[in-house]
């Protein structure tokens, strides 16, 4: 399945799982992207949402593969997490711990990561800036979930998978998880890391002269936080 932009760039979707199929993700998502959704009640979706999320993730793991199962009543061909990897969940400070949070509930004792990277707001194209990082001594030999709310330009997503390169992991044990993203960030993570499991809940149709995501929902973080003012 190929998506297009814009311009005349296209986006292979065999590696990018859009989850969109179920009316509670519509029903959440339409909660978030509505301005006049308070602090409260936006936190209270966005819990929400990303623990669904966060479940189909853990759901797309390598380490998940078939196993027939036996049931009180007969036989059944399904699923099963056979851990042979030891996963860890990395996020982009600050939004991004929201959803590893929502991870961390669903996966207790998994390894935790962070690093800290930043727009910057002075320039045109919104270009990050790393400031940190703290991740697992053993990150190389772990599949890692990245996780950062919103995709936009793709470039904190491309840095931040950089920088996980540069500790030894492994393009194909990286699999990046967010929420709303758009065919443009999209492509760049596409372009650069071709190998790389992207898992997202929507893809908008552009980003605006700000870089914001169109429709989008504004600041995720600002928003959740309460410091939107």
């Amino acid at each position: 399945m190929e998506v297009e932009n814009e311009g005349s760039e296209k986006l292979l979707m065999d590696r990018i799982v859009v989850v969109n199929q179920m009316q509670c993700i519509e029903l959440l998502s339409s909660k978030l992207r509505d301005k006049s959704t308070g602090y409260k009640d936006y936190m209270i979706y966005a819990d929400r949402l990303t623990t669904i999320l966060a479940e189909e993730a853990l759901s797309r793991v390598p380490s998940v593969v078939p196993k027939q199962i036996t049931t009180p009543c007969g036989i059944y061909m399904g699923l099963n997490d056979c851990k042979d990897k030891p996963l860890c969940v990395v996020s982009i400070i600050r939004s991004g711990d929201i959803l590893l949070e929502a991870v961390r509930k669903l996966e207790p004792g998994i390894r935790v990561g962070k690093i800290l990277i930043q727009r910057d707001e002075e320039d045109a194209d919104k270009k990050p800036i790393f400031f940190y990082k703290k991740l697992p001594a053993d990150i190389s030999q772990c599949y890692v979930l990245l996780v950062d709310p919103m995709l936009a330009t793709g470039g904190s997503a491309i840095c931040a998978i950089e920088t996980l390169i540069a500790e030894g992991v492994k393009v194909e044990n990286i699999m990046f998880v967010n929420l709303f993203s758009c065919a443009e960030g999209l492509i760049q993570i596409q372009r650069k890391f071709p190998e790389i499991n992207v898992v997202t809940l929507s893809v908008d149709d552009t980003l605006n002269e700000d870089k914001f995501l169109v429709p989008g929902l504004g600041d995720f973080g600002d928003r959740y936080y309460g410091t939107n003012h």
